[in-house]
């Protein structure tokens, strides 16, 4: 058995879809969330066995929907470090603070682990062509799988996206079109293209059930790199949300499969001020956001003003007695400058934002100094030059350097 593939569920009303056709969203118009047989799982292997496989997130094929090996498209992704802060956590009272980079992994984000379990079903469904809109690494991530598989790639961004991004769709391939918007106005430009275009499936964020498989494999790795149990608290930027929601469902399926104990970690959503639809959504109370008007953020990746699937963040945030948090750009910023000073570690803006806001949780009191924090961190800083200003000195070829201060 190399899947344990069942069937998806409607995240709203439990309602049951065939998982061996091509699908989007549920009739309700909600993600549709894949389901297993996990007794067979648990019947069928252990952590040992896992734990001796190639170090790549398809360790976990079993609890993944690629039902044949030979359809998996992959680049080496998973097992990324994770990785102590010694310093950094030291300087803000946290000296538990763990960090998962996914900075490490191909095409510099995160984006590559749903882009490869994406990409893999896709194909073997028989898909010909993927489209989408994004912030820039999910493009990315989906343009370089779909060339490895041999598929069509149609993308739509931002035309304020990372510009490496724009590199990596026209390096691979991809059709790519700048739009003056947001990733709501990419995503309807893709929307009505997809409709004439015979083979192709839309995979925007949650709009197709397999994104969010890949993510959950973070929530895996956490537990099998701490010993198979969880920390207390993981903290994870939120935009889209489907990391966040992955993670979620992982910890939901290793507690079934009894690979961990009953513990849950509180999971905490960090948002940027300039685009908080789930941050203002929790805090009122409310089970979904509303758009956030003007949205804004040198954190691009998580500049989501309405994201699909917010009511299943907002359950698994307060589920596990978690939180959702907004960060000023100021405040993540100075954080990205003060991890990579401390502990050697130069992360995305996003992955910032989670430091700010561990920072300003343990400032608070929300986070005791004892506690063990896993940040995600999304993507590499290398992908965002612009955020580090370099104004140094250029000296003459026969010039000196000066004595330190």
């Amino acid at each position: 058995m190399f899947s344990a593939l069942s069937h998806l569920d409607c995240s709203r009303t439990c309602e049951r879809y065939d998982a061996d056709q091509v699908q989007g969203v549920s009739a309700a118009g909600v993600p549709l969330l894949a389901r297993y047989d996990l007794e067979q799982v648990a019947r069928s292997v252990t952590r040992e066995e896992i734990a001796s496989r190639p170090p790549t997130l398809w360790r976990y094929h079993e609890v993944l929907p690629v039902r044949d090996r030979a359809n998996v498209v992959s680049l080496g992704e998973g097992m990324t470090p994770l990785t102590a802060l010694p310093r950094y956590g030291a300087a803000i009272g946290l000296p538990r603070l763990l960090m998962k980079d996914e900075g490490l992994i191909p095409t510099g984000s995160f984006k590559a682990r749903g882009a490869a379990v994406g990409v893999s079903r896709a194909y073997e469904l028989g898909v010909t062509g993927v489209a989408m809109p994004t912030n820039g690494n999910a493009g990315a991530a989906w343009a370089t799988y779909a060339a490895r598989a041999g598929l069509d790639c149609l993308i739509a961004m931002p035309v304020d996206a990372p510009s490496i991004t724009r590199t990596e769709c026209v390096a691979s391939g991809a059709e790519l079109y700048l739009v003056d918007g947001l990733i709501g106005d990419a995503g309807k430009l893709v929307n009505a293209a997809v409709g004439s275009r015979s083979g192709y499936q839309e995979v925007s964020t949650l709009k197709e059930p397999y994104r969010l498989e890949g993510k959950k494999t973070m929530g895996y790795e956490i537990a099998e790199q701490l010993g198979w149990r969880m920390p207390d608290v993981i903290v994870y930027p939120t935009g889209g949300g489907v990391g966040l929601i992955g993670i979620d469902k992982a910890i939901r399926e290793l507690q079934e499969l009894g690979w961990i104990g009953d513990k849950l970690p509180k999971l905490v959503a960090v948002q940027a001020e300039g685009c908080a639809p789930i941050v203002e959504a929790y805090e009122s109370g409310a089970e979904v956001s509303e758009p956030f008007p003007n949205a804004h953020t040198v954190a691009f990746g998580i500049t989501v003003p309405k994201a699909l699937g917010d009511f299943l963040v907002l359950d698994a945030v307060r589920r596990t007695d978690g939180t959702a948090i907004a960060v000023s750009d100021a405040d993540l910023l100075a954080e990205q400058r003060a991890l990579a000073s401390a502990d050697g570690a130069f992360i995305c803006p996003e992955g910032a934002a989670c430091m700010a806001a561990v920072k300003q949780l343990r400032e608070s009191g929300w986070l005791s100094g004892s506690d063990e924090v896993a940040v995600l961190n999304t993507g590499a800083g290398l992908k965002y030059p612009e955020t580090i200003p370099v104004d140094v000195s250029t000296l003459p070829v026969d010039g000196r350097i000066p004595d330190p201060a």
